[in-house]
């Protein structure tokens, strides 16, 4: 998986509703590891009281469950919510279940059993719907976010003003998450035209550090920086 969809799926919370343990325990297992948030649920009645009560990005839900099917659930969460990105799973291929889904606005519709480059597939889709309608919230230590949508930095949900260099320098770091910024590429995503002096980035990087929280920015000498993300 690309690194950038991987940072900004750890950023997005998922929802799965899925009524067979076994399926479910396996699924749920992969997108622990994509998603900080996970949250299971056992049926649509289930699945309905969890998305209103945790608003998740991302819904993955079976269709032919107990209590509430899948079809039902997604129909409640619609008449309130249509920007939600839903998927569903299901090991029917039936025009009936088909037909029932078509008006439902989804953004997959997969076959079990559940196939991962699929499911990332369709992962993705739902990153790049939400990167253009209202961007990803990118939680960073301390009570700061970044939205990359409205390219704010905020501390306690009050704004923070960087410069143009200082927000393109934080923008590249934030993508590159756990990975290495090099000089290189700073000079390339930041400075671009101009020549990115030692001196200038030092100043840069020094008043940036005053905006942001301790030890968010690491230096490595000599190969670039890195950030400290949760």
């Amino acid at each position: 998986m690309q690194k950038e969809l991987a940072l900004k799926l750890k950023n997005l919370s998922i929802l799965f509703v899925e009524d067979e343990v076994g399926i479910r325990e396996n699924i749920a297992h992969s997108l622990r590891y994509l998603a900080s948030n996970l949250i299971e649920a056992e049926n649509g009645s289930e699945g309905y009281k969890l998305y209103k009560k945790h608003k998740p990005d991302i819904i993955i839900t079976d269709i032919l469950m107990p209590v509430m099917d899948g079809i039902t659930m997604v129909r409640k969460i619609r008449e309130e919510d249509s920007q939600t990105c839903i998927i569903i799973a299901t090991a029917h291929t039936d025009k009936e279940y088909l037909l029932g889904a078509i008006d439902l606005y989804l953004e997959q519709y997969l076959v079990k059993p559940v196939n991962l480059k699929k499911l990332l597939e369709a992962l993705e889709k739902c990153v790049l719907k939400i990167c253009e309608s209202r961007g990803i919230e990118y939680k960073l230590p301390l009570g700061y976010s970044y939205n990359s949508s409205e390219k704010i930095l905020s501390f306690k949900d009050s704004a923070i003003k960087l410069t143009k260099k200082e927000l393109a320098f934080l923008e590249v770091l934030i993508e590159n998450g756990q990975n290495i910024t090099t000089y290189s590429e700073l000079q390339g995503r930041v400075w671009q035209d101009d020549v990115m002096t030692d001196s200038a980035l030092r100043s840069l990087v020094r008043n940036l550090r005053k905006k942001l929280p301790i030890d968010f920015i690491q230096n490595l000498s000599g190969i670039g920086y890195k950030i400290a993300i949760p």
